[in-house]
């Protein structure tokens, strides 16, 4: 279990940050729309979603914003640059970009859980200039071309 420390931004007052079971593997995001104003995605659009929280991640992780399986389900509403990624040394607002691909409108209240956000080691790289790379048995085949 690693340490996240969070903030609630004046915006997200009320609102939490957590699992909604034991073995979830991402933790819940909410929407920190105002209660008396809920936001309407209109069919086809898009719109980044405040969650009302920033968080301070560890050195040599990331947090990816990934979609709600529930939503993307039944209402055809997912995270648009799925999944978004957070640096660890990011300290603003979480915010969901959220996209709607139904015909119907879709109506985001205050609290509802939107994304889902999951905290992974990172593996930094050091890119080294080569005049070719490797063979290997795929080579240079690109999209499909392992299979369907």
């Amino acid at each position: 279990m690693i340490d996240v420390p969070y903030i609630l931004l004046p915006h997200g007052e009320g609102l939490g940050l957590g699992y909604a079971s034991a073995a979830a593997a991402g933790l819940d995001l909410p929407a920190a729309v105002p209660a008396d104003e809920p936001l309407t995605l209109a069919p086809w659009s898009r719109a980044m979603v405040p969650t009302g929280i920033a968080i301070a991640l560890p050195p040599g992780t990331e947090a990816q914003v990934r979609p709600r399986s529930g939503l993307a389900a039944r209402h055809g509403v997912t995270v648009l640059n799925s999944p978004g990624t957070v640096d660890a040394d990011y300290r603003g607002e979480l915010k969901v970009i959220l996209v709607n691909l139904s015909d119907e409108p879709f109506v985001i209240r205050r609290g509802e859980r939107i994304a889902q956000l999951v905290v992974a080691p990172v593996a930094t790289v050091t890119p080294v200039p080569v005049a070719s790379l490797d063979a290997t048995e795929r080579g240079e085949g690109g999209f499909g071309s392992t299979g369907r």
